[in-house]
């Protein structure tokens, strides 16, 4: 019987791989369909059923090129549009978003001590002297609350953190009754929250959100058996410094030293331990540790030093096999809870609204004070309640989360900076970098430090290879720019020394601002409302000038800006546009004149030597406009 052999073998097909758009999918499927079904279908036409399918197809390649193209682009930094991806993306090369800053201050607290008589002297009784303890809160009269960060000790006095000793009150007899003594500390912006997550089972890394608005950090995690777990920044870190009081308790040693130094700096292992992460979504993501197993590390990954020892702790030999992968089970990365409660006690605050006025943290909102025992309760009662407080400047640092480019911009300087400051960018980015807890920074601009020769005659600058200037300014409450408090500097001063090269010092330093306003005249056309166009021109101008586009010595061009209003719908022209100069603390400006026509050249005006940065302090008074006719 004869039969006839089928190939199972297809025609090969020319398929072209670039089409990217609905029309190029579109005509490649015509001329597909032409080539390899001549027979099959051959109405081209518009409105036939098959033109429909072929665009249907056409349709859903293009959707699925744009997504595939949009998918790639959001793995580049520099392409990345969703803020999801650039979270995603900046902590995987280092950088740390942060979705709100919070402001800080120097807080002087003051307390009364009874007088007693030593060697007929009347001195302080600093038995009465009170530990006011982190934690303790205390309110503006402007509304924020402020949290004091470390302890603060009235018996301790030092050249790094001075009591301040005065005599109060005098009995009839003009001997000193009562003292009145002062300490100075930092405080932060930040309200106390607590949210409990129920664990069962333990989890490798597991990880658990915190929903809620501008959180700035944890404060403690305690689980039900009242273990307290560490914050770390990164999982394989299982040691930490803390300061434990000098007592004979803590170190038996060295507590003989306690009058000079009453806090020792020990070294604490924490197995106990997790890291945060804030989410896009203005979230905060927990992750604890990997350590599932309860059975010790050295039984889940044997030491090869102890194989065939022969000695008590030693073994003789491996009975199971060795599996690499064991190491993750381990404390390596820390303990994972489990079949507990745990309470998370984290710290929300921040905003513009946090920079506080001079002289207005004055209320005791709770104090965690500590006394000696054994003391006559009325007067350790009345000197439990003498605390007062006040801020002799004003609160600053105070400020939104980071924009879209911010991300961006810092990330890769970051990354480039590598953990360490080089480079002016890289101090720039590390002051940029700051903790949002400990302030924020607005503006920052560095130069390299120069001195004066003493080898001439004629006093000549001359640059200083081994020093820095760092000018940096803050924003207040209205989000007019500022300088710094104490408490911001010192913060930033202690966070570059982990990042500067040894050899540099850093000088940190105020930049100042120069107010301007503006005064432009122009010509509308007839058929636009006049009011609505310089309305429009105003705006633009606000948007030009906010504070948030300018940086410390950053020109302003002239035609820029000119150019701006004479692109607003309705205008003809702009007749007039004069830059004035405002100063005069007594009138809100800042003290700082400055001579904007002698600063002009081409059309550019240029800022001082010194480094400073054009505001318009108050945009709605400042920028003023008026139509003229033609």
């Amino acid at each position: 019987m004869a039969y006839t052999k089928v190939s199972n073998k297809t025609q090969d097909k020319d398929v072209k791989y670039l089409n990217k758009d609905f029309n190029t999918f579109k005509q490649q499927l015509v001329e597909f369909t032409k080539i390899y079904y001549p027979n099959t279908f051959n109405d081209f036409s518009e409105g036939s059923p098959g033109m429909m399918f072929l665009e249907m197809a056409a349709y859903v390649g293009d959707v699925l090129s744009f997504y595939t193209d949009t998918q790639l682009q959001e793995t580049f930094l520099a392409l990345a549009q969703e803020k999801e991806n650039l979270y995603h993306l900046a902590y995987a090369m280092g950088y740390r978003p942060k979705i709100t800053t919070t402001s800080t201050t120097d807080l002087d607290i003051f307390q009364l001590l009874p007088a007693k008589i030593a060697s007929n002297t009347y001195i302080p009784d600093f038995d009465y002297a009170l530990k006011v303890n982190p934690g303790s809160t205390f309110a503006s009269t402007e509304g924020p609350i402020f949290r004091l960060e470390d302890r603060v000790d009235f018996n301790v006095s030092s050249s790094f953190d001075p009591t301040e000793v005065n005599v109060y009150q005098l009995d009839n007899n003009n001997n000193p009754q009562y003292f009145l003594l002062k300490k100075t500390a930092k405080v932060i912006q930040s309200t106390t929250k607590s949210q409990t997550f129920q664990v069962g089972i333990s989890e490798k890394f597991l990880t658990l959100n915190i929903s809620d608005n501008n959180i700035i950090g944890i404060e403690s995690i305690t689980d039900s058996d009242g273990n307290k777990w560490t914050e770390v920044p990164y999982m394989a870190q299982d040691t930490l410094f803390e300061d434990v009081e000098n007592t004979g308790a803590n170190d038996p040693e060295l507590h003989q030293f306690n009058n000079s130094t009453p806090y020792l700096l020990k070294l604490k292992k924490v197995s106990k331990r997790f890291i945060t992460r804030f989410l896009a979504d203005g979230t905060m993501q927990l992750s604890f540790g990997g350590g599932t197993s309860d059975k010790d590390d050295e039984q889940i990954i044997p030491n090869p030093d102890n194989i065939g020892l022969g000695l008590k702790d030693g073994s003789s030999k491996l009975n199971t096999a060795f599996d690499p992968s064991n190491f993750l089970y381990t404390q390596a990365y820390g303990e994972a809870p489990s079949n507990t409660t745990l309470t998370v006690n984290y710290l929300v605050g921040g905003g513009i609204s946090a920079n506080v006025s001079a002289n207005t943290i004055t209320k005791n909102e709770f104090l965690n004070i500590t006394q000696k025992p054994n003391l006559v309760v009325g007067t350790a009662n009345f000197i439990g309640e003498s605390i007062v407080t006040t801020n002799p400047e004003a609160a600053t640092g105070g400020g939104g989360g980071d924009t879209n480019e911010q991300i961006r911009m810092n990330t890769m300087a970051t990354f480039s900076a590598q953990q360490r400051a080089v480079t002016k960018n890289d101090y720039i980015v590390r002051t940029y970098s700051l903790p949002s807890k400990f302030g924020r920074i607005a503006k920052a601009y560095i130069t390299q430090d120069d001195q004066i020769t003493p080898l001439t005659t004629e006093p000549n600058r001359i640059p200083n290879p081994l020093a820095l200037n760092l000018y940096v300014l803050g924003y207040n409450n209205k989000k007019q720019l500022t300088n710094l408090n104490k408490a911001t500097k010192t913060n930033l001063s202690t966070y570059l020394e982990e990042h500067r090269m040894l050899t540099d010092a850093v000088n940190i330093k105020n930049s100042f601002p120069i107010n301007i306003g503006v005064d432009f005249e122009i010509t509308t056309f007839k058929s636009y409302n006049n009011q609505q166009v310089l309305l429009d021109c105003i705006s633009e101008l606000k948007d030009y000038f906010n504070v948030d586009k300018w940086q410390i010595n950053q020109p302003i061009i002239i035609n820029e800006a000119m150019n701006l209003i004479s692109n607003v719908q309705g205008v003809i022209s702009v007749q007039k546009f004069d830059l004035i100069n405002l100063s005069g603390e007594d009138k809100g400006y800042s003290q700082y004149k400055y001579d904007l026509e002698g600063a002009t050249r081409g059309g550019v005006i240029y800022p001082s030597m010194d480094p400073s940065i054009f505001e318009v302090k108050y945009p709605d008074l400042d920028i003023k406009g008026r139509v003229t006719t033609y």
